[in-house]
């Protein structure tokens, strides 16, 4: 660790020296701290600019270049394809930008559709460019460099005005550069990847025109409605600015006023000061949470990944989609529920951005229409979700003539009835529940849509020969073919009753339901598993390479197996082994649910090495993803493998803190600070040497506390302001705290007296920046 010289104590400006460990620790650094001129010692600004991606060559590719966003809107950049030394791309797309044409389905009626590009036309033969995407101030910076000059860039996507805004001041040589917009064909990107439905037909083109000083690009569509892009170029001295901004709008055509008129609001800031509001947002986003680690690869991809995820989240914001707010031409331009989502939003829970999560928010708004995707017969009492949906969750392939992903019925819907993907996401939403036991997300939200849920499973449960309940075929996301007792199936159902169970009590309902949630739990089939560990399902053995986790669920995430006895832990071990052994299949996702699943086992450096080969085989130059097409799920559940190694809270009302669970040997340096567990605690936590130093939790509702805190011996536990607070120890470095709301255990070995001051720690070696570095 760095001398206590350089460390950055966490109060806002503070210096109490020796006496942080009488009086606990200070509060919690404020999004002030983070302002301009802050001391380079500050240990957010250290990690974030140590962790900037930097380009001294052209990036090419979507896979490749910087890219911006605010949950909405979104650019990628990048050089003009076939005018590499010509022009340099600027995209603009927007997450709610997307045809209504249900009666083709999600993949082409309802799929995103692409808005279009600028390109930046340099006036000589670009010769060389040097760049760094900031991600303490989301900002890209840089200079182009061409045979007659240089164009010194600043680009943001402002988080509240939503401007794509590029300043650009050129030399003398390049004083004629150029902007144009590009207007792209307003069609399904999976038309580049399979035929068009018959009777589809492609939107008419864009209207391009101006209105009152600025520039419009109006793409009306077929189904009603349009999405405008409005820009303006203004100049300031050398300056010249440009301002751009998209608007949806469906039914009514009211998009291209409001896109004009933020334009024209936004046009009338400088740079400079539309860049201050910005940053200040940015700032105090990255303050909620902090993370070390000796690996400064891994390190730089972590705060990536945070800038990443609130580059492509908002609450207000619909679920991402596959790639995000950044459209290209990609065969899944839709939001996916079988995998992709639910990877996409952990990461919010123990980095502390609970303001990103827009599953929750999206399932409780739009939930009635999750009843149209049932089957008539079921939506009275059922719901579900199919493996594709827009943003508002309908997938319209049931309804008209294209073949659509809707819920189907068990044992009679071919070709794959996929029912679990609703209660999977619904765990998502009880992630988020119990990182902030807000009861209203557990009574308005969990409760009732699960509930449904559930009881769609229980529509098809029938008793066998042995006197077990067993479910007919279902389909088991991707290895193809339907078994009965599926084991996605059968591993969603069971924790759906247990939660369902555990809500009602919490919430005091006595419901006419919980007889039957109990009899599911004492008669359900036994998981099916032959000598290789877990099956897709009793009637399909695990027999070649498959990507998806799906049969091993309640491994990981729901953590209904956990290996607590040796039969248990031998399964596991077994299935994990069984399923990555079969190479040709495997994807990035792969290697981050094997990192996980040896987390939970305690296995760090089989974590970490399920995570080296994730970033040599598949992590691309900027941190992004593909699978045919742009995917962005794999990179920010790395993340949270990295937490799963870091902390673990899993166990419902009864869970346990587990702090530094899962850690290689090389990561004998860490620093974590406010990474939210479950039970609504704050954790912060210093290791160093190789020894646990201290442990901090603020609880923030009072729920129960038992932390296995990793100090070796007898522990000193004391609260805010240093005084002895009472304990009691459960065995194996485990101890039970009483804490009520707005209270904090400080734990550390008996008699220590650790520096309670937060840093960076140091890297192990130097490491390659992310981006396109100088070869």
């Amino acid at each position: 660790m760095p001398s206590p010289s350089r460390r950055t104590v966490l109060a806002t400006g503070s210096a109490l020296g020796g006496t942080l460990l009488a009086g606990g620790l200070p509060a919690p650094a404020t999004a002030a701290s983070g302002a301009a001129g802050a001391d380079s010692s500050d240990p957010w600004r250290t990690v974030l600019d140590d962790a900037d991606l930097v380009w001294q060559r052209m990036p090419k590719t979507w896979y490749e270049g910087p890219f911006l966003g605010n949950g909405f809107l979104g650019s990628g950049i990048y050089a003009e394809p076939g005018r590499e030394t010509e022009a340099v791309r600027f995209n603009v797309q927007h997450s709610e930008v997307q045809d209504h044409r249900p009666e083709f389905g999600s993949l082409f009626g309802l799929a995103r559709l692409p808005i279009g590009h600028f390109t930046l036309e340099p006036v000589g033969t670009i010769t060389g460019l040097d760049w760094r995407l900031g991600l303490r101030d989301a900002e890209l910076t840089g200079t182009l460099t061409t045979d007659q000059g240089t164009l010194t860039l600043r680009a943001l996507v402002h988080n509240s005005h939503s401007v794509l805004a590029i300043e650009v001041t050129p030399s003398e040589g390049e004083r004629d550069f150029k902007w144009v917009f590009h207007p792209a064909k307003a069609i399904s990107p999976r038309a580049d990847f399979r035929p068009l439905p018959e009777g589809y037909a492609v939107n008419p083109p864009a209207e391009t025109g101006q209105l009152d000083g600025i520039s419009t690009a109006v793409q009306p569509l077929l189904s009603g409605g349009q999405h405008v892009t409005a820009w303006r170029e203004r100049t300031r001295g050398r300056t010249r600015t440009l301002y751009a901004h998209v608007a949806h709008s469906y039914p009514k055509s009211t998009a291209l006023g409001r896109a004009t008129a933020a334009v024209r609001s936004a046009s009338l800031l400088s740079y400079d000061l539309l860049a201050v509001t910005h940053r200040a947002w940015w700032r105090a986003f990255y303050r909620k949470s902090f993370l070390s680690l000796p690996d400064a690869r891994i390190q730089r991809f972590y705060w990536i990944q945070l800038y990443k995820t609130a580059s492509a989240a908002r609450r207000d914001a619909p679920v991402m989609a596959t790639c995000g707010p950044w459209v290209e031409s990609t065969p899944w331009p839709a939001t996916w529920w079988n995998l992709n989502v639910q990877l996409e939003y952990w990461l919010i829970h123990g980095s502390n951005h609970l303001e990103l999560d827009a599953v929750t928010r999206a399932l409780s708004e739009f939930r009635d229409n999750l009843t149209a995707e049932m089957a008539p017969a079921y939506r009275a009492d059922s719901l579900g979700i199919p493996r594709t949906t827009d943003a508002s969750l309908v997938n319209g392939g049931a309804t008209g003539p294209v073949l659509g992903y809707g819920v189907g019925i068990p044992g009679q819907d071919p070709p794959t009835p996929e029912v679990g993907n609703l209660t999977w996401a619904l765990h998502n939403v009880w992630l988020s529940y119990r990182h902030t036991m807000d009861e209203s997300i557990l009574r308005d939200v969990l409760f009732p849509l699960l509930r449904k849920a559930i009881n769609y499973y229980l529509h098809f449960l029938e008793p066998g020969a042995d006197g077990k309940l067993h479910l007919p075929a279902t389909f088991s996301p991707e290895y193809g073919g339907n078994s009965r007792d599926c084991n996605y199936d059968l591993m969603l159902l069971t924790w759906g009753c247990r939660t369902l169970l555990e809500s009602a009590e919490l919430l005091g309902i006595d419901d006419e339901l919980a007889p039957r949630w109990r009899e599911v739990l004492a008669r359900r089939a036994a998981y099916p598993t032959d000598e290789n560990g877990f099956m897709i399902g009793a009637d399909i053995p695990f027999a070649k390479s498959h990507r998806h986790y799906s049969h091993l669920l309640a491994v990981y995430p729901l953590y209904e197996l956990t290996g607590r006895t040796p039969d248990e832990k031998t399964l596991i071990e077994r299935s994990l082994a069984h399923w990555v052994g079969f190479e040709g299949a495997l994807q990035g996702y792969t290697f981050t649910g094997a990192a996980s699943i040896s987390a939970l086992l305690g296995k760090g450096e089989d974590a970490l090495t399920y995570l080296g080969q994730l970033m040599s085989r598949f992590i691309q130059p900027n941190t992004m993803y593909k699978e045919t097409g742009p995917v962005i799920e794999t990179p920010l559940s790395a993340a949270q493998s990295l937490h799963d190694m870091v902390c673990q809270s899993w166990g419902g009302i009864n869970g346990v803190i587990r702090v530094f669970p899962a850690l290689p040997a090389a990561w004998a340096d860490l620093t974590v600070h406010n990474f939210r567990t479950q039970g609504a605690f704050l954790l912060s936590a210093v290791r160093e040497g190789g020894v646990t130093r201290w442990v901090r939790l603020v609880s923030e509702a009072g729920a129960p506390c038992v932390v296995r805190h990793g100090i070796t011996g007898p522990v000193d536990v004391r609260d805010g302001r240093g005084r002895p607070l009472r304990y009691d120890s459960v065995g194996d470095g485990t101890i039970r705290v009483a804490l009520r709301k707005g209270e904090s255990a400080l734990i550390t070995a008996k008699d220590d007296r650790p520096d309670l001051r937060i840093a960076p720690v140091e890297p192990n070696e130097e490491a390659p920046r992310w981006g396109l570095p100088a070869m």
